[in-house]
């Protein structure tokens, strides 16, 4: 499941999301937009940063990562990517704010000493999807975080009870159809196997052809053809295939197979 991507679409439909979640919320909340940003000198990117309104006085800058795999070297990354990011735009911002967000504490770096000055801060905040509390007591943005991390299993429901709440009740600033929007794209994410209308009846719904229902499905299937590439174009090319001949035999280009020989 394309995670980034879909915190990517959540972000950037309802940038004031993040402030639910953290205990900063700087003046013009409504107002923060979201960017994915490129530090071209290190060939760093940053995929959630959060720029304020360039007519408030209080320019606080919110650097957003959003961790869904083990990875070591995580803080290492993230904290020289924002303070790059700090260090080549000094002029526009007078205040900074990191925010970290994991499924759960599992996932989290063993090595918290190293970088302890940021992590223990009030600057750096870290938040644990799992322990934010049970659906029907927090608000529709962040049930709508939580879904992404549903299993298989449990997700169809999930996902049919927050769309039975945004129905209901009232969502404030977040449009009721970009939610469910939103909904129905982390369930074709989670089951790209699946036709339009067998997600329809998981849901209870009828989809629109909307362009990000489109794009989840082509992101699906760009993934699968990756994984059997991965597996077949090395199996194939000891059979004496060649990579044209590969290409061919998928019907993708010849620089798809390159990538796995």
């Amino acid at each position: 499941m394309k995670r980034d991507s879909i915190y990517y679409q959540i972000f950037k439909r309802f940038p004031a999301l993040i402030f639910e979640l953290i205990d900063k919320r700087p003046a013009q909340v409504q107002d923060y937009r979201f960017e994915s940003v490129e530090v071209k000198e290190t060939a760093f990117r940053i995929d959630g940063v959060f720029l304020p309104p360039e007519d408030t006085t209080s320019r606080v800058i919110f650097f957003a990562e959003v961790q869904f795999q083990r990875d070591e070297s995580l803080y290492h990354r993230f904290f020289t990517e924002s303070m790059m990011y700090l260090n080549r735009n000094q002029s526009q911002y007078n205040d900074w704010y990191c925010v970290v967000i994991f499924p759960s504490r599992s996932l989290e770096p063993s090595d918290k000493r190293t970088h302890r000055i940021f992590l223990n801060s009030d600057q750096v905040q870290r938040i644990y999807l799992d322990e934010l509390g049970t659906s029907d007591t927090l608000p529709i943005g962040i049930n709508l975080m939580q879904l992404t991390t549903a299993s298989s299993e449990t997700m169809a429901e999930q996902a049919k009870q927050l769309i039975q709440r945004v129905k209901l009740e009232e969502t404030g600033t977040l449009p009721k159809t970009e939610i469910i929007e939103i909904i129905t794209t982390i369930a074709v994410y989670k089951f790209s196997s699946l036709s339009r209308e067998e997600v329809e009846a998981m849901l209870g719904l009828t989809l629109e052809q909307t362009r990000v229902y489109q794009e989840a499905k082509e992101e699906g299937r760009e993934e699968r053809e990756a994984e059997l590439l991965k597996v077949a174009v090395p199996l194939l090319l000891k059979t004496g295939m060649s990579v044209e001949q590969i290409a061919q035999q998928f019907n993708v280009a010849v620089e798809s197979v390159e990538k796995y020989r």
